[in-house]
């Protein structure tokens, strides 16, 4: 230890360290603009134009990759009561609850699911709001089977199309939709919307260089260790060689008495 902390090696430790920590900071800044990158196109994405709903999107249509998070308006009249389902397994704001999924009709025998709002329990289904409405809503992908089947037939486990359609009296839209118009929502609190999911390739480059800057810096604490060792090495042979050659050179003490009884 002592050879590597001598003042020789002091400034091979310095240029190590201040490579070692621009390499580091040279990657957190790329990672920092591929954040933003990310930032960027997920505000992209929200701030698309809302259109009607026939205009991307018609119940016969499969659900595209374009219309997930879209923000559409769509005019309908809400189902009955008992063709409602309380969707289980939510979360917002820490609470665990429920969804209130209501179909609203837009067109005869053809339905749009709705999620018209959160609640903390499946209590009695609140009545849906009477007459034609047009509500702002964002649409979603339908979501897989869930593992667990509810023993109230009123309670689903996820929104999956293809199960409801067996259930209710409509020819569903393969996605459904939820709701941020408060007029409909029955009292109930309106479901936070997801985020826009945004592909982790965007801003790939800079993930990349971010990626490089670090390996440098783990190549110049390889390069440091490497020279400081063989340096070490070198100091160690060297000392050794001289303390060596120190004891060839001195007279041992039998000889030195001998000499001085001449």
């Amino acid at each position: 230890m002592r050879l590597w902390l001598r003042p020789r090696m002091w400034g091979l430790h310095a240029v190590a360290v201040i490579v070692a920590v621009f390499c580091l900071v040279g990657g957190s800044w790329q990672l920092g603009v591929y954040d933003q990158r990310q930032e960027h196109e997920r505000a992209d994405r929200r701030e698309v134009p809302t259109v009607p709903l026939a205009e991307v999107w018609s119940a016969g249509e499969p659900f595209l990759e374009t219309m997930n998070h879209r923000p559409v308006t769509v005019t309908g009249t809400f189902g009955t009561a008992d063709e409602q389902r309380w969707v289980s397994g939510r979360e917002q704001d820490g609470r665990d609850g429920y969804w209130l999924l209501t179909p609203l009709v837009v067109s005869p025998g053809r339905a749009v699911l709705v999620v018209r709002g959160f609640a903390e329990d499946n209590g009695a289904l609140p009545e849906p709001p009477t007459g034609e409405h047009t509500l702002r809503v964002v649409l979603e992908p339908g979501e897989p089977v869930a593992a667990e089947t509810p023993a109230d037939p009123r309670v689903v486990a996820s929104v999956r199309v293809p199960a409801l359609v067996n259930e209710l009296p409509y020819a569903l839209f393969p996605g459904f939709g939820i709701s941020t118009t408060p007029e409909v929502a029955g009292g109930l609190t309106l479901v936070d919307v997801p985020a826009p999911e945004v592909s982790w390739t965007v801003g790939l480059r800079n993930l990349a260089y971010a990626a490089q800057w670090w390996a440098f810096a783990a190549f110049a604490v390889f390069m440091w260790w490497r020279m400081g060792r063989d340096l070490v090495a070198a100091e160690r042979a060297r000392r050794e060689q001289a303390a060596g050659t120190s004891a060839a050179g001195r007279p041992s003490r039998l000889a030195s008495s001998h000499l001085r009884d001449r």
